[in-house]
């Protein structure tokens, strides 16, 4: 695979591992609803040394949870690398130009540019949904930020932040054949690695990679397969039926329907297992995204089985300031806090 960026010293984890062309393997997140800090801190002891990043999620299925950036920057301190999400449905470019600036400011250096769920799917339908981008728009965004050192209006950031840039495909939402160009368009907008949907339809998935490989995409960006196990015959059914931009072939939903309830988990994981022999065949897949939907203690399983359990040591990435990742300043109980008045920024 030959991308332009790999001239540059890599500038995350996950990107170093990509660019030597090992398999990467990376699993997803999901924020708690309340502040349970230690359901993050039992995630990332769960999935630490089997993945090579995981994936945080943004307000999943339009739903409020604890806000992606904070988490990530909570993982970075249990030596786990994350791919923060960034959504356009709850932010204009104001808000999501200073989140970046923060993510960058933390240490964090995988940004997943999306669109994200309308709202009304939500648990605030009556809430307004912003999208002033597009995913595409965002992803150029995000660049001119890492390569150019500017906002959106112009304005130099100095330093510039530091981001792998990374974007979502659905191979399985018609029009099929136009799904590869909608992915040309995020390459030249900036985007370097791909995550895509859920793949249980594996047919649909080689025919997409075979155009991947047809207009040459293969080799501008990573593609990062999403699969992941059902839990139960209910949840196969649910997300046959119910969940858009998803195919779920019947021929699995009634072979986790014929299968005993206590066995249905090893059921699914066997599936997803399966899925993933049959994806690390097709050229051009070079790694996989794991999506155990409130599960995650099922990716260590899926991980072993499937042969990936030895992944590469951890590389730490150095930001354009050289910090290698936000440290939390240490402060005596009895020490006053000191709220410093600048002058203020030029207009």
């Amino acid at each position: 695979m030959v991308v332009e960026a790999e001239k540059r010293s890599s500038v995350s984890h996950l990107a170093s591992v990509l660019e030597s062309g090992q398999f990467a393997v990376a699993a997803e997140l999901s924020p708690p609803r309340g502040v349970n800090l230690e359901a993050i801190a039992k995630g990332a002891q769960v999935l630490d040394g089997y993945v090579d990043a995981v994936n945080v999620t943004d307000n999943q299925a339009a739903s409020v949870r604890m806000a992606s950036i904070p988490v990530s920057a909570l993982l970075t301190h249990y030596g786990i690398e994350p791919v923060t999400q960034m959504t356009c449905r709850d932010r204009n470019r104001r808000a999501i130009q200073a989140d970046l600036l923060g993510a960058a400011a933390l240490g964090i250096r995988n940004v997943c540019c999306m669109s994200g769920d309308t709202g009304r799917w939500g648990d605030h339908p009556m809430a307004k949904d912003v999208f002033d981008l597009d995913s595409t728009q965002l992803i150029r965004l995000v660049r001119n930020m890492v390569d150019q050192g500017c906002l959106d209006n112009g304005k130099i950031v100095t330093p510039a932040p530091h981001f792998f840039i990374g974007a979502v495909a659905n191979p399985f939402a018609p029009p099929y054949d136009y799904r590869p160009y909608r992915l040309a368009k995020k390459i030249a907008a900036g985007a370097r690695f791909v995550q895509t949907q859920l793949i249980y339809n594996v047919d649909r998935f080689r025919d997409y990679m075979a155009q991947i490989h047809a207009m040459g995409l293969h080799e501008k960006i990573y593609v990062l397969a999403g699969v992941g196990p059902f839990k139960s015959a209910a949840q196969a059914k649910y997300m046959a039926t119910k969940v858009a931009g998803m195919d779920v072939p019947q021929s699995l939903v009634k072979r986790m329907a014929k299968t005993p309830k206590a066995d249905q988990p090893e059921e699914g994981i066997r599936i997803c297992c399966e899925i993933i022999d049959r994806v690390r065949e097709i050229p051009g897949v070079a790694g996989l995204h794991i999506m155990a939907v409130h599960w995650s203690e099922a990716v260590p399983e899926i991980v072993t089985r499937a042969g990936l359990s030895s992944r590469p040591p951890r590389t730490r990435a150095v930001g354009a300031s050289g910090a290698e990742g936000f440290i939390f300043p240490k402060r005596a109980p009895d020490e006053p806090i000191d709220h410093p008045r600048g002058a203020p920024e030029e207009p």
